[in-house]
């Protein structure tokens, strides 16, 4: 059983909703405001921009992460609109999964020509 698996389903459809209106070559915020709205109409809990403490050795560093979305309080969303990932797209968001004690995220990459071939699930 996928962890969280009906929750990414409904999410890769919102995703998908947002690629099919838009479609790939548009700012980064255009689809993260769309997929939003997407998201809460499907009547998901959606935080954007959410803060995320960077702790060492028990200090608060004076620097904070952002996550793009958190959905459910489950689900990281990293949004990219590139030309292609990296490998540093994937660790970025594999970080951020730690750092904020979560198991499931996405990185979605809008500017792609097929859709499908755009949303990478990673799992902590």
């Amino acid at each position: 059983m996928l962890l969280y698996g009906d929750l990414t389903y409904k999410i890769r459809g919102a995703i998908f909703e947002v690629y099919n209106y838009w479609g790939p070559g548009l700012f980064e915020q255009v689809y993260e405001e769309s997929l939003v709205h997407q998201l809460r109409k499907a009547g998901l809990k959606v935080e954007q921009q959410v803060p995320l403490p960077v702790i060492y050795d028990g200090v608060r560093l004076p620097c904070d992460y952002r996550l793009d979305l958190l959905v459910e309080d489950k689900v990281i969303i990293e949004l990219k609109s590139v030309e292609e990932l990296h490998p540093v797209h994937y660790k970025q968001l594999m970080t951020y999964l730690k750092i904020a004690h979560k198991k499931v995220g996405l990185l979605v990459n809008f500017n792609v020509d097929d859709m499908a071939k755009g949303i990478h699930r990673l799992v902590m």
